[in-house]
C-alpha cells in the first residue's frame, strides 16, 4: 500500500478559511467544495490514478487557487 504524502494542514485550513470568507453563503461554498471533491473522486477512480491527496483537500486547494489567481480560469 502506498503512503500518502504529508500536506501542511495549516495551509489547507487557511485556504478553507479564505474560501469561506470570500463566499457570500457558507452553505453554498461548502456544497461546491463537496461537489468538486465528489467529481474529482470519480475521475480519479475512472483513471485508476493513485491520488496522493484526498479529494476534499484537493478541491479546497484548487478552489482557493482559482480565487486568488483568476487568470488560471479560462473564459
Amino acid at each position: 500500500m502506498h503512503k500518502r504524502t504529508a500536506f501542511d494542514s495549516t495551509q489547507v485550513m487557511r485556504r478553507a478559511d479564505d474560501l469561506i470568507a470570500a463566499a457570500s453563503n457558507r452553505y453554498r461554498i461548502t456544497v461546491q467544495v463537496a461537489n468538486r471533491a465528489k467529481r474529482r473522486r470519480f475521475e480519479d477512480f475512472d483513471n485508476n490514478d493513485d491520488a496522493s491527496m484526498k479529494p476534499v483537500m484537493r478541491a479546497i486547494i484548487e478552489m482557493s487557487d482559482e480565487l486568488t489567481q483568476p487568470e488560471i480560469i479560462g473564459e
